[in-house]
């Protein structure tokens, strides 16, 4: 069992110490939702910095509090520079996250997200189940770069996960109706959000530079615990305050700008696996 109101406390410290230190996330992301991943990091009182060009990122995330990196839409400049900013990253141990977008639909993204791994060590790896299952050398049933309808939730799927994060060293998302956090040894269950999250795009990548701000600090798992309840209570908070996907955009931005500690910790739907 564990204690919620420790749980609760540590989350929300991490939460005001992003207010207070303003951390630089550097954000290798995609452009279909770049502009979103950089006001849900201002949202949460951070600073993107979104620079992507080869010749520069490793200036950059050298001098950033922590690195997201994103496989959607890529091209090759954009891996190239994922590479070095990876390295950097590990190098200089800023904590990093992996979005493992597509790598179960697309043989070349998977490959470099295996190459990316192996050479740079991220901290979390970011998915859903058909793209963990993907990496972890299983069969999926994705659709695109959507989870398949038969991925789901079981005890031989939190197994799964938790090998793969023993493997890789690294703490796991699998982010879906149920997001599933371990780092191979400890599991959360996850049950804030909405289904209206699914009707716009690019919140998945909200989710990957949320996490990457809330692991500046370099407390990584709660820093993961922390970004998908903000992301779901959001969802939640902004489905009761809109009309439709134009308001629902709007409104989530405003909610995890606007999030009361009160919020927090009445709505956080987090449980031991």
């Amino acid at each position: 069992m564990i204690n919620k109101a420790t749980l609760i406390a540590d989350l929300l410290n991490i939460k005001h110490k992003i207010r207070l230190a303003s951390p630089l996330i550097h954000c290798l992301t995609n452009p279909i939702s770049i502009n979103d991943c950089a006001n849900i990091v201002l949202a949460s009182g951070a600073k993107p910095i979104m620079a992507e060009h080869p010749a520069e990122v490793a200036q950059i995330t050298a001098a950033a509090a922590a690195l997201a990196v994103n496989l959607g839409n890529v091209t090759d400049a954009r891996l190239g520079s994922m590479l070095i900013s990876g390295k950097v990253a590990h190098e200089k141990s800023i904590p990093s996250i992996i979005d493992l977008v597509g790598i179960a639909c697309s043989d070349f993204r998977l490959e470099f997200a295996q190459k990316f791994i192996a050479a740079c060590q991220p901290n979390v790896l970011k998915g859903n189940l058909s793209e963990l299952k993907a990496l972890a050398g299983l069969s999926n049933n994705a659709c695109g770069i959507d989870v398949g309808s038969s991925d789901t939730l079981s005890p031989d799927t939190i197994t799964m996960l938790q090998t793969l994060a023993r493997k890789n060293k690294a703490v796991i998302i699998a982010s879906g109706p149920t997001d599933i956090i371990t780092d191979g040894t400890t599991t959360f269950l996850g049950n804030n959000g909405t289904a209206e999250l699914t009707n716009i795009t690019g919140t998945g990548c909200m989710l990957n530079v949320l996490t990457a701000a809330c692991i500046f600090s370099q407390n990584i798992f709660n820093g993961c615990l922390l970004s998908i309840t903000i992301l779901g209570i959001s969802g939640e908070l902004a489905a009761e305050n809109s009309t439709g996907p134009g308001t629902f955009r709007a409104a989530l931005l405003d909610a995890v700008y606007n999030m009361t500690d009160e919020e927090f910790a009445n709505r956080m739907k987090l449980k031991k696996a």
